[in-house]
Order: structure tokens, then C-alpha cells, then sequence
């Protein structure tokens, strides 16, 4: 507890210096308010990944102190995820960095973590035994496009205030539990405080927004949990690699769909912005309000109540995943169950057919 709360109390005065100091953000302002993911309506700092990230590599550097013979790993799974952060910040800061160079900056993180960390898919649990996956050929695309792919997830479900944020932290704490009970440290310490600090920024981002996530928060945080989960589960053989697979299913699900559905369902490319996610599909057809959807009040009260809905979704996954994070045959059948939820839901929405406790009435 004391990584977390150390991160949390860093994160959070972090995040007001950078919300009070014009200097830290002035370039890093978005006020676009008309994108087709565009939710908000006043210009906000989208840096809230720069406290994170100073906040959990000065937790870092006190645990290290404390527990030494952690620095190792610790200093480089840092190391690696600079280097996905840097892509992100400076797309936040200048707006240049295409979704591609962000993406193979996360891929040359984990092969990285491959490397410096032996991060790496090197076994698939079954029902009834293990698949080894013994051959570099194979084991290294697999880690990177699987850990590379995380990152991006988490990214691509940053839509509203506080929504990526207590999805990840949710996960984080699964991870650290199932490290607790594995006796793996460096998992649990690591874990924490990634979730403390996302927690200190939290309180800044929800349900108000006065500062977002932005895509370097998005791809350190969401490279964080790639890379935990793959170590607490290739460390450790008693936790089923259906733990992984289903405690991160949510992002990773979310964004496979929407692939598909751009490529083979509206013939555009995958890495095209659009409005149809389902958090975007519950935040226009699903929580209603009598005051215009312009309106800057209604519009901040719309946005902080789509959020609960999908941190409700995503525990569908998180809480069978850290109950059952031996049973494989139980996480393989919580894996179809989600997906065919997720489907289910995104389907009637669409429809304009939501299912009836979903449904806000609008207030008169």
C-alpha cells in the first residue's frame, strides 16, 4: 500500500501543478470541440500522462531504495516504457506523431521488454495442459503486436472522463492481488503504483475533465499493463494465460471490433478516427438529458455518466479473471461469454433496440 499511496499523493499534486501552470501545457491545449470523438466543450490540457509518468519514476526510485534488489527490473521496465511515452507526449504537445510512428514506438518498447526484461508469449495454457512456444520466430512478433497492441487499446477506449482510468486501475489492482498471491513482488509493487498514480490523476479528470488522459498517458499506462501481465503470467506458471487474455479483453476487444468494422464493414482505414465506439454509442443513445447536447453543463454531466456504464462492462472481466485466475477452462468460457455480450449490446444500441435497464429517461 505504501507504492500506491505514494503514487497516488505525488500524481495527484503533480496533476495540479500541471492544470494551475499555464507553462507546463500551453502548447498541449485541446480545443477542438467539433472531432467526431470531441466530448467537451472548454479547452482542456490533454498532458495528464506527464504527472503519471514522473510520479510512478519517483515511486520507482524509492522503492528502489527501500527494496534494492528490485532496481534491476525496475529501472528497466522504466526504461522501456519511455520510450512508449515519448511517442505519446509529444503527439499531445505538437500533434505530429501519426498513429503509426506512435504505434512502432510501442513495438520497439516491447521488444525491448523482450530483451531486457525476457518479457515474452512463450507458452499457451489449455484445459488440459500447456503449448509451449519454444522458437524466437514465433514468441517475439507475438509479444510485440500483443503488448504494442495493449497500449493502443487503452488509448483507443480514452473517450470520456475517467473511463480509461478506472478500467485500467480496476486491472492493475487484479494484477497486483494475483502477484500477492503468486508471492511475485516486483509484479505487485509495479502494479500499484501505476494504479496509485492513475488514481492521483483521477481525481482531477472526473467527472469534470480538467485534464485528459492524452495519448501519452494512454500509452504508458496501457503499456504498463501489456507488460505486468505478460510477466506476472510467464513468471509464474500456476497463473493461467486466460487470466491475461480475459482481464484485458475489454480494450483489446473493443479495438479488434473496430478494426473489423472499418476495414470490412465501411471500407476505410482502421487507423481513421469515427464516433462509434461503444462508449460513443451509449453516450449518444443511451444517457439522455432534457438540455441540448451543446450545452456545456448538460454536455459535462452526459460525459461523467457514460463512463460508469462501461467500468460496470469492463468488470464482467476483471472480477471472473481475478477470481478464477488458475481455472483456464473457466477464463476460456468467461473470454466467449464477454465477447458475446459485448456483441449482444453493441448490436441492440445500434439498433435503437437497448435493453430497458440501460436506458436514462430524460429529466423534465
Amino acid at each position: 500500500m505504501f507504492s500506491f499511496l505514494l503514487s497516488f499523493i505525488a500524481s495527484a499534486l503533480l496533476t495540479l501543478l500541471v492544470i494551475k501552470e499555464a507553462r507546463l501545457h500551453g502548447p498541449a491545449l485541446d480545443a477542438n470541440f467539433d472531432g467526431v470523438q470531441k466530448v467537451h466543450a472548454h479547452d482542456v490540457a490533454r498532458i495528464g500522462g506527464l504527472p503519471i509518468f514522473v510520479a510512478v519514476a519517483l515511486s520507482s526510485a524509492i522503492s528502489i531504495w527501500r527494496v534494492p534488489v528490485l532496481s534491476d527490473l525496475l529501472l528497466a521496465l522504466l526504461a522501456c516504457a519511455a520510450v512508449a511515452f515519448a511517442g505519446g507526449i509529444l503527439e499531445d504537445y505538437t500533434g505530429r506523431v501519426s498513429p503509426t510512428r506512435r504505434l512502432l514506438l510501442t513495438m520497439a518498447a516491447a521488444t525491448l521488454g523482450y530483451f531486457l526484461l525476457d518479457a515474452r508469449i512463450d507458452r499457451l495454457d489449455l484445459p488440459f495442459g500447456s503449448w509451449a512456444l519454444p522458437y524466437m520466430w514465433i514468441t517475439l512478433p507475438l509479444t510485440v503486436l500483443a503488448v504494442a497492441g495493449i497500449a493502443n487499446a487503452v488509448n483507443i477506449i480514452d473517450g470520456f472522463n475517467g473511463l480509461a482510468s478506472v478500467v485500467c486501475i480496476c486491472m492493475l489492482l487484479s494484477l497486483g492481488y494475483v502477484a500477492l498471491q503468486v508471492n511475485d513482488m516486483f509484479v505487485l509493487i509495479a502494479a500499484l503504483m501505476v494504479a496509485g498514480a492513475t488514481a492521483g490523476f483521477l481525481i482531477w479528470n472526473y467527472p469534470v475533465g480538467l485534464i485528459f488522459l492524452g495519448d501519452g498517458g494512454a500509452y504508458f499506462i496501457g503499456f504498463m499493463l501489456g507488460e505486468l501481465a505478460l510477466l506476472l503470467v510467464m513468471r509464474n506458471p500456476q497463473v493461467s494465460t486466460w487470466y491475461a487474455a480475459l482481464l484485458l479483453i475489454y480494450p483489446t476487444f473493443e479495438t479488434l471490433f473496430s478494426v473489423y468494422r472499418r476495414m470490412f464493414v465501411r471500407g476505410k482505414s482502421p487507423a481513421m478516427p469515427d464516433g462509434i465506439h461503444l462508449h460513443s454509442l451509449i453516450f449518444r443513445r443511451i444517457v439522455q438529458w432534457a438540455v441540448g447536447r451543446k450545452e456545456a453543463r448538460a454536455l459535462i454531466r452526459r460525459n461523467s455518466l457514460t463512463s460508469p456504464y462501461l467500468w460496470l462492462f469492463s468488470l464482467m472481466a476483471v472480477i471472473p479473471a481475478t477470481v478464477f485466475w488458475r481455472q483456464t477452462w473457466v477464463l476460456m468460457i468467461s473470454c466467449l461469454l464477454f465477447i458475446g455480450s459485448y456483441i449482444w449490446i453493441y448490436v441492440r444500441i445500434v439498433r435503437f433496440k437497448a435493453p430497458r435497464w440501460m436506458i436514462r429517461h430524460k429529466k423534465h
